[in-house]
């Protein structure tokens, strides 16, 4: 686990570039086939996709199948592809932060409706060098994000789903505890599901 604050972050670095070779693998060869040739262009095309919730993550093509994606499939894709590409500058990061209305305007009257100054939330991306690189595709200021940060973990693709969950989960309910919160897990899990849907609507 690392403490946000002790990361040092070059703001001059980007996301890697390299050649995509199809022989590499089955996400190489998803990319070629939509005539990617490079990881930039990847970035590119899953920002693009759109912000929606996938019928099953465990799929690893499911980005391709269903042409959207979230935070967890859009960048499990993107280190499946740099890990089949031998780019081992990225890291998958799964991050705690205080989704708000500042940063996330469109849950400001849920937050309202309920009287949170705020809901941890989990949230994938990528680390470069320790830069943060977010291609989720809804308008993420990874320098203020960064500041909301609250914790966070480096894990691999196949952790996108229950490990996700239940991490999440057990960060909650010490906040509820801890913070006295007027929620039980499944009344704040249902408050966060509507501030999720909202998102998606926007």
């Amino acid at each position: 686990m690392k403490d946000h604050q002790h990361i040092s972050v070059d703001k001059r670095m980007k996301a890697p570039d390299f050649e995509i070779l199809g022989m590499n693998g089955m996400i190489s060869r998803s990319f070629i086939n939509l005539a990617i040739s490079n990881f930039a262009e990847a970035c590119k095309w899953v920002e693009k996709l759109d912000y929606r919730r996938n019928n099953n993550k465990n799929n690893e093509l499911v980005v391709f199948d269903e042409l959207c994606g979230t935070c967890s499939t859009k960048h499990a894709l993107l280190k499946r592809l740099s890990d089949e590409n031998r780019e081992s500058s990225l890291r998958l990061v799964l991050g705690i932060f205080t989704m708000n209305s500042k940063n996330t305007p469109a849950i400001k009257g849920l937050l309202s409706t309920y009287d949170l100054k705020y809901i941890p939330e989990a949230h994938n991306y990528l680390r470069n060098h320790n830069q943060i690189l977010d291609f989720t595709g809804i308008g993420v200021n990874v320098n203020e994000f960064e500041l909301d940060l609250l914790e966070e973990i480096e894990i691999n693709p196949d952790q996108i789903t229950d490990f996700k969950v239940q991490y999440h989960k057990d960060y909650l309910s010490r906040w509820i505890e801890i913070n006295k919160i007027p929620y039980t897990l499944d009344e704040l899990w249902e408050i966060r599901e509507q501030c999720i849907e909202a998102i998606a609507q926007k």
